[in-house]
Formats: C-alpha cells, sequence, structure tokens
C-alpha cells in the first residue's frame, strides 16, 4: 500500500464516526442508491451492508431536492452552510435545487454563557466583566458559526461582540475533509455527477467559509467598505474595535437603527422609503461597478436604516470581488442585454464561463435569442432583473458553463438590492440606475488610453514570449535527446478496478496457502510420524483444521461481499 493511501484511509478512520452520521442520514432520506454507487464501504475498508432505498412515512411525498435539504439541515452547520453556498450557484446546480436551498435557516440554539466567558478569557487575554463596562449574557442573535453579543466597552461606546462558536473550526475541517472524499468518489464512480464538478464545488465552498471563519478577514473587510464610503453621506459603516478583536472574536460599533424591511416603523420615524431604495440601489452599485469589493448578502436583515435615510449594511462575512477585466466584462454583458443583441450576449457568456464539456454553441445561441426576445419591445424600466438572471443561470447550468463565483454572487447581490427596492417602492427600477455606470465602464474600455496600455502590456507578452521561447524550446530537445523528457498523465476510474484485483489476487493467495496446507497434512497423514491423537498424526491434524478454518474464513467473506 502506498503513503498516500495510508494518509488516505488514517484520515478516512480519523473521520468514522461522522462517516457513520453522514451515512445514516443519507440512508435515512433515500440516497442508499448513490452510497451504493459511490462504494463508500471499499473507500472506508468497512464491512458492506445493505444500503436501503426505502424511507419513512413522511419522506415519500417529499421531492428530492426537498430531501436534500432536510437532510443536509440534520447533518449540521457545515452542510448548511454547504447549501447557502449553493443556492448562491444557480450556474452549477438544477434550479429546483437551488429554490430549495434558499429555505435552508441559519438561525440555531445559542450556546452557553460559560462557553462565551471561555473563549473571550482566551482570546481576549480577560473575562468579558473586565473587558467591557457592560456584557449582556443573552445574546441578540445565534447562528450556526457565531452569535452576538451587545455590551459597553470601558470608555461608555456602545458595541456588539462576535463570539465564534466553540469548536466550530474543527468540526468544519473535518466536515471539509469528508466532503472532498466524497466529492472525489463521486467523481470516479458516477459519470452523472462528473459534469458538475464536485471537488471544484467543495473547493468553492472550502474558502468561502474558512473566509468566514476569519473575523480578522471580516474586521479589513468592514474598513475597507468604510474607506470607499468614507465621503458618502448616504451609506454608514461600524467601526471595529481591533483591541477587542481576533480571529474568533470581532468587536465592532453597534447600529440603532430601523431594519429596511420594517415599513411601518420607517414611516413613523420620518424616513422616505423611496429615498431609502435609491441610496441602497445607488449603493451597491457604486460596490459592484466603481469599487469591485461588494456585500454579496444584502438581504433586509443585514440592512438598518439611520436617520437622513442612511443605510448601514451589516455582517461582512461575505464580499464579493470584480477586477478592472471582470468588472468590463459585466458592463459589456449588461449593455448587450439592454439592447437585446443575441450574438453579442452568446459571446460574452460564453467567455465568462468554463465549460465543463463541449457544448453546443448553435443551441446555446439559439435559447439566448429566445430568452431576449421576450424582452423585445419592453422599456427598460419594465424590465425586471430577478426574471433576467433567474433565466440566465438555468441556461448557463443546462450547457454547464461555470460561471466564476464572485459573478455569481454579484448577479444575487443585483437581484437582491432590486428587491429590497421593490419593498420599499412598488415602482422602484435598479436598471435606470445601472446604465450610467455601464455606460462610464464601456467609454473607458474603448477609451484612448486603456487601449495604449493594452498595446503596452501585449507588446511586453510578446516580447517575453519571444525572448524566452528559443531557450525553452532548445531544452525540450536537450532533454529529448537524453531520453529525459518525461509526459504525467494521471488515469482516472481505475481505481475500482485496482482494489478488485488487489482482492482477487489476495484471496487466490489465501485460497493457494490453504491447498498447500491441505496437501502437506495429507502427506503427513500418510506417514503417520511425530506425536500421535488418537491415533492419528498431531501435525497432520492441525493443519486440517487450520485449513478447515481459513477456508470457512474466506466463504464468509466472499458470501459478505455479495459477490460469488
Amino acid at each position: 500500500m502506498t503513503a498516500k493511501n495510508l494518509i488516505r484511509l488514517g484520515k478516512a478512520y480519523r473521520h468514522l464516526k461522522r462517516y457513520r452520521q453522514i451515512i445514516e442520514v443519507m440512508i435515512k432520506y433515500g440516497f442508499g442508491d448513490i452510497l451504493e454507487r459511490l462504494r463508500i464501504e471499499a473507500y472506508l475498508r468497512i464491512r458492506p451492508r445493505v444500503f436501503s432505498k426505502s424511507k419513512g412515512k413522511e419522506l415519500i411525498r417529499a421531492r428530492e431536492a426537498e430531501r436534500v435539504r432536510m437532510a443536509l439541515e440534520e447533518l449540521g452547520p457545515t452542510f448548511v452552510k454547504l447549501g447557502q453556498v449553493l443556492s448562491l450557484r444557480p450556474d452549477l446546480i438544477p434550479w429546483n435545487f437551488v429554490r430549495e436551498f434558499r429555505k435552508l435557516q441559519d438561525e440555531v440554539s445559542p450556546f452557553g454563557y460559560e462557553e462565551v466567558d471561555r473563549l473571550i478569557e482566551e482570546q481576549l487575554g480577560g473575562r468579558p466583566k473586565n473587558l467591557f463596562k457592560r456584557f449582556d449574557p443573552l445574546p441578540l442573535a445565534a447562528a450556526s458559526l457565531s452569535q452576538v453579543h451587545p455590551g459597553i466597552t470601558l470608555k461608555g461606546e456602545e458595541v456588539v461582540i462576535k463570539v465564534q462558536r466553540p469548536q466550530i473550526k474543527e468540526t468544519v475541517e473535518a466536515d471539509v475533509e469528508i466532503l472532498y472524499d466524497l466529492a472525489k468518489l463521486a467523481e470516479r464512480q458516477i459519470a452523472e455527477f462528473r459534469p458538475y464538478d464536485p471537488v471544484g464545488i467543495v473547493e468553492e465552498f472550502s474558502a468561502s467559509i474558512r473566509r468566514e471563519l476569519d473575523f480578522i478577514r471580516e474586521g479589513r473587510s468592514i474598513e475597507r467598505f468604510a474607506y470607499n464610503f468614507q465621503d458618502d453621506p448616504t451609506v454608514y459603516v461600524p467601526r471595529v474595535f481591533w483591541g477587542l478583536t481576533t480571529s474568533k472574536v470581532l468587536t465592532m460599533e453597534r447600529i440603532r437603527g430601523i431594519k429596511v424591511s420594517q415599513m411601518k416603523e420607517l414611516r413613523e420615524a420620518g424616513l422616505d422609503p423611496q429615498q431609502i431604495a435609491i441610496n441602497g440601489a445607488q449603493a451597491i452599485l457604486k460596490q459592484i461597478f466603481e469599487y469591485g469589493f461588494f456585500h454579496a448578502d444584502p438581504h433586509p436583515g443585514n440592512i438598518f436604516v439611520l436617520k437622513g435615510n442612511v443605510i448601514a449594511p451589516l455582517d461582512y462575512g461575505m464580499m464579493g470581488r470584480l477586477d478592472d477585466e471582470m468588472k468590463e466584462a459585466l458592463g459589456a454583458l449588461l449593455a448587450a442585454l439592454v439592447n437585446k443583441d443575441v450574438k453579442r450576449t452568446t459571446k460574452l457568456l460564453l467567455r465568462m464561463g468554463v465549460a465543463q464539456e463541449e457544448i453546443d454553441r448553435r443551441g446555446f445561441e439559439r435559447e439566448v435569442d429566445e430568452l431576449l426576445n421576450c424582452y423585445i419591445g419592453i422599456p427598460l424600466s419594465q424590465l425586471d432583473m430577478k426574471n433576467i438572471f433567474n433565466e440566465i443561470f438555468p441556461l448557463l447550468s443546462k450547457y454547464r458553463l461555470r460561471i466564476p463565483s464572485d459573478f455569481a454572487l454579484m448577479g444575487r447581490a443585483l437581484v437582491t438590492a432590486e428587491g429590497v427596492g421593490r419593498g420599499l417602492d412598488p415602482e422602484f427600477d435598479i436598471l435606470p440606475l445601472a446604465k450610467p455606470y455601464v455606460k462610464k465602464l464601456m467609454l473607458k474600455r474603448i477609451g484612448l488610453r486603456r487601449g495604449l496600455r493594452a498595446l503596452q502590456d501585449l507588446w511586453e507578452d510578446l516580447s517575453d514570449l519571444f525572448t524566452h521561447l528559443p531557450g525553452d524550446i532548445e531544452q525540450i530537445l536537450a532533454k529529448t535527446k537524453r531520453g529525459e523528457l518525461v509526459v504525467k498523465f494521471e488515469h482516472q476510474g481505475l481505481e475500482h478496478l485496482i482494489l478488485a484485483l488487489d482482492k482477487s489476487s489476495n484471496r487466490l493467495s489465501f485460497s493457494l496457502i490453504i491447498a498447500a496446507l491441505i496437501i502437506g497434512s495429507s502427506l503427513v497423514m500418510q506417514l503417520n510420524k511425530g506425536p500421535q491423537l488418537f491415533g492419528f498424526p498431531v501435525f497432520g491434524v492441525l493443519g486440517f483444521l487450520i485449513a478447515g478454518l481459513f477456508g470457512l474464513w474466506l466463504v464468509v467473506a466472499i458470501l459478505r461481499s455479495g459477490r460469488l
């Protein structure tokens, strides 16, 4: 057995209890057939079992997507977060799963104050009662990764303290390792899963949840956000208290405002819902098109409104990023959509996406044409961004086009912002507000300065290529002459064959040993030499007994495997 396999088995056995929990939940929700196809028992080197496909009576009528959602909820925080991340990626999974995963709730029971007290002392070097003038033991909110407590600093400043759940990082790391294993098995054993790129999904999720678990990163995101909007009076960003912040504890200014969804309270406070909608939309458009750094989850619970219709976003754990090239591609795509330019829209979507397999380009273009034809003659003010994205993303999923995760987050942020705006003002439309930003990006794209810079970059790249190309070719030829040229390749899907051959060869060897024992014992019995037992040679009797036990063991093992 190779060192790699030993490491793999070591990890698997370390998480064996958790694997068993996952297997039991999958069987409970009717996914035993998937476990059989994954050959999970061979991977874990555990006794084979029959993975029943039966479900409880309450699950018989449940749709597949609904059963997956319930299974994720039962498996705990890591799997709930996985579902939430997937709900933001309709280009990766079928639309019915996206809709179902959006129902996943992140609210859980709070953990005890004793754990909060211990963690803060461990992280900040002192107990809450010594570090704060007041620290409320009752949390304002509790989620799967953390909970938030109100407090007052020793200087009298109102704050909220976000505290990470005990052992949550270790739990997440263990679950992510298991998800990697399952994703690799899925790619090897189940052909229809491969186009969805299970390993790529787990890698993306792993990076996302690890960012959320780093409160230092979240604090820096808050400060970057504050820097971007320092001259904008319509947006307020809370202050971070770095002396009371670590990777597991985040202390920031408490915002006392009204949730953007509380219409009655907003009107009673003399605030203007229409202006709030405009301010919120302008804020998200600036984040995306100007700064390329945006709040990826601007749902109503994460947005407070202050006096003067000022927007105050909260919870900066999930942020999206767009570089200049991505912003320009986005601007070009929105312009093509608005202008109903089918060929341009198709070209940009194909350029932005990563095809998991060879696609039917003509079919894709035809479906884009049908999509855009639905909007011919409709004025810009009547276009619904939610409907547009809800039609584009399933189309990308159908043709296995995977777009960068930040593009998907951006689409979700724009749709959510438009939904929040329409909750405040039924006549609100975000597209007319976006048009100046798109126009600015397009002008920047065709600007002389940018063109000259692009030509300069191209010239430098070509210069580097032609400078190094002769030397690279010379090295390849020299290695070829010496017979040192090595071509690396990685086999896919042969592990099962190797495992089967390994089992077969082991059984064959075992059978030869049994045969040798029987023949040897027969010879000893014929010679009738050595110690006697009831008139028979002791060594001959022992040989037959051992051969019989080994033979019985081999038969039982074959019967248990279910393969005669």
